[in-house]
């Protein structure tokens, strides 16, 4: 009946959703280099004795530094690459499927072509009409361009802020909130909130070095193996690593196409690059990162991804899994009280 009446008056939240519209993304993206961040002020203020604002000043000084280089340097590169890239996909995709195409007119394949034809008009069908609405959405929310890029230019130029603040007294964000709950309930609200600090703090950190770490290797290697437009598959390889599980192969679609456009000699340069990383990254790289994990089953992160995305699009996708790690800390504190209060779970314990 609760969930019921909130479905007949959801306009109460519009202000609430209007509000984070505008703050949710500085918020979200502040968090986000907080946790990345605030291991290297705590290293400077313990080290080097350094006051707590001094090492965050020194911090934002060479991230500016390095951003300044980065859009001399690297952008102008990257614009370079992507244009000539969205200015070839069409002729890279259709000599594929011409070749494609060739292959499957060999008699022996008439059995697999009627089936990957049956699969294929489906398959289009079903993405033109998710397209269409995709697109229909997004023009109908988005209403002008000009507002979303209003909105993120707000969120860049907040986010700084809002970070600064947060490096300066996010240690103390835990003990501000607790004040809210009674005195007895305290340290148990305080260890609820620092066990959710570890949970988002290891996966996010995490997760952001191991996609550094895969485009740099994605990028070497499509250097090595002389692949066009390196630089730009390899950064897009480590934002796409954000999603887990499915980025690093949803990276490798451009670059199978482009080394199946060139010859079939650089297909299986592209494929070995892709099983070196692969090996590398499940075998060094995320087990030294990440170290202990968020004991999260494969089959739980492939439901939560699918679920979060068709709710929340490419935001859920990637927050997706810190959300369900939050909610499973609370779910199980919540849980031990209940246990707590009804009785009856003696053996369990035991």
């Amino acid at each position: 009946m609760i969930l019921y009446m909130f479905s007949k008056v959801t306009w109460i939240f519009s202000p609430l959703k209007d509000f984070f519209d505008i703050v949710g993304f500085p918020i979200i993206l502040a968090g986000v280099l907080y946790y990345l961040l605030n291991p290297l002020v705590d290293k400077l203020e313990k080290r080097y004795q350094l006051k707590r604002v001094v090492s965050i000043t020194i911090i934002f000084v060479v991230i500016a530094i390095l951003i300044v280089a980065g859009i001399v340097s690297v952008i102008p590169t990257i614009r370079e690459q992507l244009t000539a890239l969205i200015h070839n996909w069409p002729n890279y995709w259709d000599t594929v499927v011409d070749k494609i195409d060739i292959i499957l007119k060999d008699p022996r394949f008439d059995d697999v072509k009627k089936q990957i034809d049956g699969i294929g008009s489906n398959t289009i069908q079903s993405w033109t009409k998710r397209a269409t609405d995709v697109a229909n959405n997004t023009v109908t929310s988005l209403g002008s361009v000009l507002g979303v890029i209003t909105k993120i230019f707000i969120g860049i130029v907040t986010m700084p802020f809002i970070l600064f603040y947060l490096l300066k007294d996010g240690h103390d964000l835990p003990q501000f909130i607790a004040k809210a709950v009674p005195i007895k309930r305290r340290p148990g609200f305080i260890q609820i909130l620092s066990e959710i600090n570890t949970q988002l703090s290891q996966y996010i950190r995490g997760q952001l070095i191991v996609a550094f770490f895969v485009a740099l290797m994605f990028f070497v290697g499509y250097l090595v193996i002389g692949l066009k437009f390196a630089l730009t598959l390899g950064i897009a390889a480590g934002f796409l690593n954000l999603i887990p599980y499915l980025g690093s192969f949803l990276a490798m679609v451009p670059s199978i196409v482009i080394g199946a456009f060139v010859s079939p000699t650089m297909l299986l340069k592209v494929l070995i690059v892709f099983v070196i990383e692969q090996t590398i990254e499940g075998r060094f790289v995320s087990p030294l990162v990440l170290g202990s994990n968020l004991d999260i089953h494969p089959v739980t992160i492939l439901v939560v991804l699918l679920a979060s995305g068709q709710m929340f699009g490419l935001f859920g996708v990637i927050f997706g899994i810190p959300a369900y790690a939050v909610l499973k800390v609370l779910f199980i504190h919540g849980f031990q009280i209940l246990k707590r209060t009804i009785g009856g779970y003696e053996l369990d314990d035991k």
